[in-house]
């Protein structure tokens, strides 16, 4: 079953460095039946400073006295991991993504492996340097946009068009950003090229954090297809972004929560990732269309379901219909209750036994 809605399962660093466990990834995400998996390319020490401390929701997950940089050494995937990777994908009929985190690993995944689109997370929203390296290789982009305000996002918005549409000899600037942005050439680029997702950077998000009519904002201001990016525990909260529009839903997997790692605990399991998939498809369907008519199914419920006007005593030839001796009872095989007040003060041509379909 496959639906409007590109579902990413994420596996980011969920695979603990191990090539073998990311294409067991894989193949659980194309089994699930998501759009695309995703992974995170990085080079650890160009990601990462050697002071770096971790985020709080790592040191509660990890080994609290290793460092951020030696975490993420241990889960960096190398070329001729990442080539592997996508040969599993095109196996498994699913869509290779990763996200880059410093010009190096852009450079890998769109020169060397050439991928057609990229994501970006929420930490280099404010990251203008990266955001106009990626617009500039022409790819398709996925913007998280989790601590960022409106005028943040819209700042990333106008370095991208910049990066989509500008002469090479143009230098960048604050000015050139924003004209390109105004410009009716920088705003088609955009809609063709990127889609924002809302996110709240928190693992787990709490409900009361999540705040997803701020999709519905993102995609009113900027005019351009948003999503969500969900860090919730459980799967309601993408099926409730599903049901108000989300054009695009990326969620943690994990093959299983209690392995070590910075984000197994908050991320899906196999089954857990296979109904979410699900859930969203039959979202899908019972949505459907805007336009208010019966549905197939039901057409054969319209006569046992609706009422007739029938008579409600034995009436005589000549009497005159009144609220006395008519009334409306099941099935609606006969004359529609809507017009039972045209038909009162008629004569009845013939006689009518007590719950006998009145004939016009």
């Amino acid at each position: 079953m496959t639906g409007a809605t590109y579902i990413i399962a994420e596996a980011g660093v969920n695979h603990n460095g191990s090539i073998e466990l990311a294409k067991r990834l894989v193949e659980e995400a194309a089994k699930a039946g998501a759009n695309a998996v995703k992974f995170q390319t990085f080079q650890a020490a160009k990601l990462v400073s050697s002071r770096a401390e971790k985020a709080e929701y790592q040191k509660r997950l990890t080994d609290s006295q290793e460092s951020q940089l030696e975490m993420i050494r241990r889960l960096e995937l190398s070329l001729d991991d990442h080539v592997e990777l996508i040969e599993c994908c095109r196996l498994h009929n699913i869509d290779f993504l990763s996200t880059p985190f410093d010009d190096a690993s852009l450079v890998l995944l769109t020169e060397r492996l050439r991928l057609p689109r990229l994501k970006f997370s929420s930490g280099d929203l404010s990251n203008l340097p990266l955001l106009l390296k990626a617009a500039q290789t022409g790819c398709e982009l996925i913007v998280s946009t989790g601590m960022a305000t409106l005028g943040e996002v819209e700042e990333a918005l106008s370095v991208i068009a910049f990066g989509l549409v500008s002469d090479e000899n143009i230098k960048p600037s604050l000015s050139a950003f924003r004209s390109i942005y105004a410009s009716e050439e920088g705003q088609q680029a955009l809609r063709n090229k990127v889609t924002l997702l809302h996110c709240t950077t928190e693992y787990p998000t709490p409900y009361e954090d999540v705040h997803l009519n701020r999709m519905l904002t993102l995609e009113q201001a900027f005019g351009l297809p948003a999503g969500y990016s969900d860090h919730t525990l459980g799967t309601e909260v993408s099926v409730a972004a599903v049901a108000l529009g989300a054009k695009m839903i990326e969620k943690h997997f994990t093959l299983d929560k209690t392995m070590e790692g910075p984000d197994h605990q908050a991320s899906l399991e196999p089954q857990e990732i296979q109904a979410l998939i699900k859930q969203i498809r039959h979202t899908e369907a019972a949505l459907g269309t805007r336009v208010k008519y019966p549905a197939a199914s039901e057409l054969k419920n319209m006569t046992p379901a609706r009422k007739s006007i029938v008579a409600s005593r034995s009436i005589q030839p000549g009497e005159a219909f009144d609220e006395t001796n008519l009334t409306l009872k099941r099935p609606g095989n006969g004359l529609s209750p809507s017009i039972y007040w045209e038909i009162l003060g008629r004569k009845a041509n013939r006689s009518y036994e007590q719950d006998e379909l009145i004939e016009w």
